[in-house]
């Protein structure tokens, strides 16, 4: 296995152990960041959280760079960064920071391009991705660790700026969602 696909692997493994904090709220205990009060479970999964999203970012600057492109990687990278995230604005939505409607639209949109990259792969093409989809990425990244701690930082200062950055990622992820289907719309004219 090469390191692009052990770094994959290694995020997969964090998933769980990241679900398993959040979920347990453990350990126990709470902390002041940055003048805001947040658990200590919640840090330790914010620390999961960036490490796993590093191993996302190398895994793909690895594998691209020396030419490591497998067809596992190409399944579980993207697999895993969608647990991921959808597992973290899962728990968001239950914890009440951010509305339920805006993680369907997250939802929705992920399950809908994985179906339009697997027809596009079926007829050997690769759906790549653009600047609204980094966009919207980078966004869902920053605003989960922000939420996760409680927008420290920004407390303080009484601006909601994890919530700010989950609007910029809703936006970004319907946007991106449009236009990949809008410039890949020749894969359903046999549909119609």
């Amino acid at each position: 296995m090469n390191l692009p696909n052990k770094l994959t692997l290694m995020r997969m493994i964090l998933i769980p152990i990241f679900t398993l904090v959040l979920a347990l709220g453990w350990p126990a205990g709470t902390i002041v960041l940055l003048g805001t009060k947040v658990t200590v479970a919640r840090l330790i999964a914010v620390i999961i959280f960036i490490v796993a999203s590093l191993t996302d970012f190398a895994d793909g600057q690895i594998a691209r760079r020396n030419h490591l492109v497998t067809n596992f990687g190409k399944f579980a990278d993207p697999l895993a960064d969608k647990l991921l995230v959808i597992t973290a604005f899962i728990f968001l939505a239950v914890a009440g920071q951010i509305p339920a409607w805006g993680v369907a639209i997250i939802v929705w949109r992920e399950l809908a391009v994985t179906g339009l990259r697997l027809l596009l792969a079926s007829g050997g093409e690769v759906l790549a991705a653009a600047w609204p989809g980094k966009i919207k990425t980078t966004a869902q990244m920053f605003s989960i660790i922000f939420l996760l701690v409680n927008n420290a930082g920004f407390e303080t200062l009484n601006f909601p700026f994890a919530l700010l950055l989950f609007y910029v990622a809703v936006f970004f992820t319907l946007y991106s969602g449009i236009e990949y289907f809008y410039k890949n719309r020749g894969v359903f004219s046999d549909s119609f």
